[in-house]
Formats: structure tokens, sequence, C-alpha cells
């Protein structure tokens, strides 16, 4: 099995996210990372972006959810990671975000890991 783990990391974007009410009266600076395991079968990898998982169009999604609110990260999380399970290559993904100016002594974040759930029989 050809696995591989491609990243998209420290995208930052500016967002409405969080319940208190400094972060509900603009946007604030939000920093993504994801990482995807992919599954490529057997056979050896052709050197073109059809053969591996296109983090462009997993980036364009992020920064497209970035015109949202979310009340809390888990949700933001949870939502990155179904749009990177689309891709049935994708075996695990695991999303972490980050609020670096919140407090001024800590940032906060959240991390999850999610697994899709059907099997990849088919990798042509």
């Amino acid at each position: 099995m050809a696995e591989f783990t491609t990243m998209l990391a420290g995208l930052e974007l500016p967002m409405r996210l969080g319940i208190h009410p400094v972060e509900l009266a603009g946007p604030q600076r939000v920093i993504l990372s994801v990482w995807l395991t992919a599954d490529y079968g057997d056979a050896p990898l052709a050197d073109a972006i059809e053969s591996v998982v296109d983090y462009d169009f997993l980036r364009e999604q992020i920064r497209a959810l970035a015109t949202r609110h979310f009340n809390l990260q888990e949700t933001l999380c949870e939502e990155i990671a179904r749009l990177a399970l689309v891709d049935p290559r994708v075996r695990r993904v695991r999303v972490r975000s980050c609020k670096p100016d919140i407090y001024p002594d800590a940032a906060v974040g959240c991390e999850i890991e999610r697994v899709n759930p059907l099997p990849r029989t088919d990798f042509s």
C-alpha cells in the first residue's frame, strides 16, 4: 500500500469564530492545519496531480468556510474533516484550529482526527 500524509499547515484566515461578544463583533485571526493520510494502492504513483489528493481544492473549500460564522472550533474542525473525507483515498484526516489572539498569554485551539468509514477498494 502506498500511504502518504499530505499537510496543509498554518493556513491563516480572518474568521468569525466564537461565542463571546468580542468574537461576535468581527473576524479574528484563525490558524488552521490539516493532515491527510491517503492510500494510493500498490501501484507506483504517476507524477501527475490526478494521482494524489488535490490540496488546492481543500484550501479553497476552507477559505470558503471562512465566510461563515462558527460558534465553536470543534464545529469548524468537523466541517473541514468532512470536506477532506470526500475523496475516498483519504483514510484519515487530522484537523487543528488555533485562535492565537484570544488571550494575551495563551492561544486556544482544537484538534480532531477522523477516519473514512468507507474502505477504498478501487485504486485505479
